[in-house]
């Protein structure tokens, strides 16, 4: 004999069900099918248009909450970081009648204490402090530039109270804020870096072809371990050929290894006045001993941009050849053998290995044709 249920009965069931009971224990209880259940859930959910939400869409809202939260809070730092108090002060006040206060106060990372302590002094525009801050604006501004923009709050505030002003360091510095003016000696030294490094200029541009060997050289350093040593493997290649005119093995990442690589290229290659000698703005080439030695030789400098590998490429691309091709593949027993092996591969990428921007001819090879061209026979 089935059992019929009222609508409150099966509506408890339902309730069971969605509080998370399983099917299997609410079925035994009212000695009902599984369907029959399913039944009567399915047709609540219709009547009362509920929808389903899946564990996968709770986790997928909750993760782009948090990323919205991110999100405020990084634009909460620049706002902070990139106007001033005053100008958010009159941001809040200005949107004051179209969101909350503490919202706004909030958004804008400012006190409400010093956002009602900001309104209420405006509203007494005539104050005494007003008046204070009117006269004192024009006085600090002619002492920070008769100190040639040296003097910063601290030393303005002491020169205003030696003249009688009596007046507080906060309020030096909030006017010198407002004025935005600041001490040069906080920047002096960005300035300075700046400048050098506008000397360092990249004429290269990645422009890597030359007309003749000999015309541009590029240079890099990459470091390898053996035997818990840290060796590091400076190279100079001629653009022309991307032929390795020269390289040296060091422990150390010094002026000297350049100096000790860019001579034996030097030596042994003999370029014309005019050569184009490029590198990053490592310390090495940067030092002005080395930039001394080339500049006695007649040699301009050209540098990358920092943290742009692109710019001096054809040195990154080898040493990913010579890593892939020699370095990774062997466990070196010995430094001498590690020594010796850079040299063999050195060899090899010279005399044997084609390149695909010399049409797949060799460094050596692509070389000796143009001194050919030229009626000159090179050994």
């Amino acid at each position: 004999m089935k059992t019929k249920f009222t609508q409150e009965q099966m509506q408890k069931m339902i309730n069971r069900y969605f509080n998370g009971e399983p099917v299997r224990v609410i079925i035994e209880n009212a000695g009902i099918s599984r369907s029959t259940l399913y039944s009567w859930i399915n047709d609540y959910k219709n009547e009362s248009g509920y929808k389903e939400i899946s564990l996968q869409k709770i986790s997928n809202t909750l993760k782009h909450a948090e990323y919205l939260e991110k999100m405020v809070s990084l634009l909460q730092e620049l706002c902070a970081s990139t106007t001033s108090l005053q100008e958010r002060l009159c941001y809040i006040e200005r949107l004051s009648s179209e969101y909350p206060v503490h919202l706004l106060c909030k958004t804008f990372k400012v006190a409400k204490g010093t956002y009602y302590n900001h309104t209420l002094r405006n509203k007494r525009e005539n104050s005494q402090f007003n008046q204070k801050c009117a006269m004192l604006r024009p006085i600090i501004k002619d002492l920070y530039d008769e100190s040639h923009q040296i003097f910063g709050a601290t030393k303005i505030t002491a020169i205003l109270n030696e003249r009688g002003y009596h007046v507080a360091f906060a309020t030096v510095s909030k006017l010198m804020q407002e004025m935005e003016l600041y001490s040069i000696r906080n920047s002096a030294k960005s300035y300075y870096e700046q400048n050098k490094r506008k000397k360092r200029e990249n004429i290269l541009q990645q422009s890597f072809t030359a007309s003749a060997p000999n015309k541009v050289w590029v240079s890099d350093v990459t470091q390898f371990a053996v035997k818990n040593f840290r060796f590091y493997i400076c190279v100079i290649i001629d653009i022309f050929s991307r032929k390795v005119v020269s390289y040296h093995i060091s422990k150390n990442n010094s002026t000297q290894l350049a100096k000790t690589t860019f001579k034996k290229a030097y030596e042994s290659r003999r370029p014309d006045n005019g050569l184009l000698f490029h590198t990053d703005n490592g310390s090495n080439y940067i030092s002005g001993t080395f930039m001394k030695y080339l500049k006695g030789l007649g040699v301009t400098q050209s540098f990358s941009r920092t943290h742009i590998p692109y710019d001096n490429s054809v040195c990154e691309s080898f040493f990913s050849s010579l890593k892939r091709e020699e370095l990774y593949r062997y466990k070196y027993p010995t430094v001498a053998e590690f020594k010796r092996n850079v040299e063999k591969y050195i060899s090899f990428f010279n005399n044997e290995r084609p390149h695909a921007s010399l049409k797949y001819k060799t460094p050596d090879a692509y070389e000796s044709e143009f001194w050919l061209k030229q009626g000159i026979y090179v050994e």
